[in-house]
């Protein structure tokens, strides 16, 4: 019996040690778990403060780019937009040449204008030379010549010469005689009554001929109107 019961308090004993090393052995389990746990959490927390912290320094970063980038643009817009004084003296520069450039074209378009008018005058005077040799070898030839129908023959050749001149220069002889009376045209000098009445109030002679120049009117027909 003594022995039995040794075997039981044995048994007893082993058993107790048993469930001592299992509680010892989940203690120490839990132990390393909430260490674990807690590693992580200090990591995450470290990790998140680094992260939050990068975060703010980016943020920081970006915001004072993005003043950065605002002052620039405000500088350049403030260097793009001239002051008054600025407009007004590149207004005036304007001006300035834009007149001088008009009183230039003025002043060589009145020189050409001389120049193609003293031109023209040169022109009509060069054609007109030939008649006035005809005239002087005319009245050099007359003092020698007895028959007078040589004389009038010489003048009508030489007249027709200065009028094919002159109508080459686009001047045109003005009809007046049996035309009726036009003030845009004619100029009466003298109104004589007459007896047939479609002979009223239409030229019955002109005293001196009016003439065109390129269809314009250079002088009035002095006529005698009648009435």
């Amino acid at each position: 019996m003594t022995a039995c019961r040794f075997a039981d308090i044995g048994s007893i004993f082993e058993q107790a040690e048993l469930i001592k090393f299992s509680f010892m052995s989940t203690e120490n389990e839990e132990f390393k778990h909430e260490e674990n746990s807690n590693k992580d959490g200090s990591n995450d927390n470290s990790n998140n403060e680094s992260n939050q912290g990068k975060s703010e320094g980016n943020s920081d970063e970006n915001s004072q780019d993005d003043s950065n980038m605002k002052n620039e643009e405000n500088q350049d817009e403030s260097n793009s937009d001239p002051s008054c004084e600025e407009k007004y003296a590149e207004l005036n520069d304007r001006f300035l040449r834009l007149y001088a450039e008009f009183e230039n074209f003025r002043r060589r378009s009145n020189k050409e204008r001389l120049d193609v008018i003293s031109s023209a005058n040169a022109g009509l005077l060069k054609d007109l030379l030939p008649v006035l040799d005809d005239f002087e070898r005319a009245i050099i030839n007359n003092d020698q010549v007895t028959d007078i129908e040589i004389v009038k023959e010489g003048f009508a050749l030489i007249q027709n010469k200065f009028k094919s001149i002159l109508d080459s220069k686009g001047l045109k002889e003005m009809n007046a005689k049996g035309e009726p009376f036009d003030s845009e045209l004619h100029e009466a000098i003298a109104n004589i009554p007459v007896s047939e009445e479609d002979q009223k109030g239409k030229v019955i002679d002109d005293i001196e001929k009016g003439y065109y120049l390129n269809d314009k009117v250079i002088r009035f027909a002095k006529v005698v109107v009648g009435q």
